[in-house]
C-alpha cells in the first residue's frame, strides 16, 4: 500500500518537475506576495494545478495543503493530508538559477508516511516511505558519518523578514561562521533537506519555514538515518517554528552554538 503510494508520488513530482523545467528561462509572469522578495510564478501555479488534480483523481478524499491555494478537500478524510510545495526556490526559478525543486508528501493521523523532493534540472529525485529508508534515483542513501563539527559542510537559509532579526537569525549566522565553518545558502530548503540525507551536508538550521518547505524532506533525512530537532532540543514537527536538520552526530554541536547565540540554553 505505501509503496504504491511512494510510486505514485514519485510519478507526480516528475510529471511537475517537467512542467517546470519546459517553463525554465522562459517567459512567465512574476509577482510578489505577502513579504518582501517572496516570489510566485506562473509556473509555481501551473505545477500546484497539476498536482492537485492528480490527487483529487487517485485519492478524491484525502485533504490538501498547497502553497499557493492553501487547504482544499477540507470536509474530506481528516486522517490523510497532502502537503504540497510546487517550485521550492522560486526566487531561484525566477533569475534562471537551476537550484529548485518540487516537494510532495503524504501525512496520515499526523505523520508524514511518504514523500519526494525532486530537482528537474539535474534530473534527481530523491523519495521515502516510512520505515522503508530514503532513495536517489533508485539508490540507498544515507547520511554524512562526519563527526567533528569543525569539519562539517552546513547550509542555511533566510526568513524573507531576515532584516528584522527573527529568532536571532543574524546572530546565529554569525556565531556558527566565526568556527571557521563553510556554509552554503542553496535557496530551496527542500533540496537542503535532501542533501543532509545524501551526506552532502552534514547540517542544516533555519526558523519560519513552513509545512510544504519541509515535510518530504524531514522523512528523507530520517529514513537516511539522520536526525531532526528543533531550537528546544525537541522532535521536530511540522507547524514548529525552527529546524535543525543533521546527521546526528554534530546535533549537539551545533545545537550548542545556536543556544549560545540566543543566550539563553533553553532559548
Amino acid at each position: 500500500m505505501i509503496q504504491n503510494t511512494l510510486n505514485f508520488i514519485c510519478e507526480v513530482a516528475k510529471e511537475a518537475g517537467k512542467i517546470l523545467k519546459a517553463g525554465y528561462e522562459t517567459d512567465f509572469n512574476i509577482s510578489e506576495k505577502e513579504g518582501r522578495n517572496n516570489l510566485v510564478t506562473d509556473l509555481d501555479h501551473k505545477s500546484e494545478k497539476h498536482i492537485i488534480n492528480r490527487i483529487n483523481k487517485e485519492y478524491p478524499h484525502h485533504r490538501i495543503l498547497a502553497e499557493e491555494s492553501g487547504y482544499s478537500n477540507i470536509h474530506e478524510n481528516e486522517d490523510d493530508l497532502w502537503i504540497i510545495d510546487p517550485l521550492d526556490g522560486t526566487v531561484n526559478y525566477a533569475h534562471g538559477i537551476p537550484i529548485f525543486s518540487v516537494s510532495i508528501a503524504l501525512q496520515s493521523k499526523g505523520e508524514i508516511i511518504a514523500g519526494a523532493v525532486y530537482n528537474p534540472i539535474i534530473d534527481e529525485l530523491f523519495y521515502a516511505a516510512k520505515g522503508q529508508g530514503a532513495f536517489c534515483n533508485g539508490n540507498k542513501i544515507a547520511v554524512s558519518q562526519q563527526r567533528d563539527f569543525s569539519g562539517s559542510l552546513l547550509v542555511t537559509g533566510f526568513p524573507y523578514n531576515v532584516n528584522e532579526n527573527p529568532e536571532n537569525t543574524l546572530n546565529t549566522f554569525q556565531d556558527i561562521i566565526k568556527h571557521g565553518i563553510p556554509i552554503r545558502r542553496l535557496g530551496s530548503a527542500a533540496l537542503d533537506l535532501a542533501y543532509v540525507a545524501k551526506g552532502r551536508f552534514e547540517g542544516f538550521w533555519e526558523v519560519q519555514l513552513k509545512p510544504w518547505d519541509v515535510a518530504a524532506g524531514i522523512l528523507i533525512v530520517r529514513e537516511a538515518g539522520g536526525s531532526v530537532i528543533n531550537y528546544q532540543s525537541g522532535k521536530y514537527n511540522l507547524g514548529d517554528t525552527s529546524i535543525i536538520a543533521t546527521n546526528g552526530l554534530i546535533e549537539n554541536s551545533l545545537l550548542e552554538v545556536i543556544k549560545k547565540s540566543h543566550g539563553n540554553s533553553n532559548i
